[in-house]
């Protein structure tokens, strides 16, 4: 294995072990860890919730019976209905570097080819019936200038790099 490889394979593991930390194990490690810090520290000591939840069981089945349903609500309310999720899917977009490349598979192995060999005979047929002005000619040898540069695996328009910020 080379070094780009081993790079490679290293920020995969890397991005693997965050996601799979921030929301699985910190996720339930956390919820776990709120119930028994408020019923131990807050219901504990107040004798009237004390005499609610006399026992933690309880006490976590209702959290849990209502705090999912919250948390849904909240999470809906987040997707659906505020500017938090659209902002987010906003900076998602511009720090992908699949918006200026082209991306590996179908696209880059059939759709692109297809559309490059597409433009190709439609301008042939046109230029053959004299269908194309001199501006034209050259809108269409820019965009197969970008097809073949995407093809080549290069960028188009101008990604955000490190160096941008």
């Amino acid at each position: 294995m080379n070094v780009e490889t081993l790079n490679r394979l290293a920020f995969r593991a890397w991005y693997y072990f965050r996601l799979g930390y921030s929301t699985y194990l910190t996720f339930l490690f956390g919820y776990v860890s709120t119930l028994v810090t408020v019923y131990y520290l807050a219901i504990k000591n107040i004798p009237s919730l004390l005499d609610i939840f006399p026992k933690f069981v309880p006490f976590a089945l209702l959290a849990t019976v209502v705090g999912v349903p919250l948390s849904v609500g909240i999470g809906w309310i987040h997707l659906k209905r505020s500017r938090l999720f659209s902002s987010e899917a906003d900076i998602g977009v511009e720090a992908n570097p699949y918006n200026y490349k082209l991306q590996p598979g179908k696209d880059a192995e059939i759709s692109t080819p297809f559309i490059l060999i597409s433009i190709r005979i439609l301008k042939k047929l046109a230029d053959t019936n004299g269908l194309l002005t001199s501006p034209e000619k050259d809108e269409i040898t820019q965009l197969e200038d970008k097809l073949l540069t995407l093809l080549g695996g290069g960028y188009i328009g101008t990604p955000r790099r490190k160096t941008d910020f």
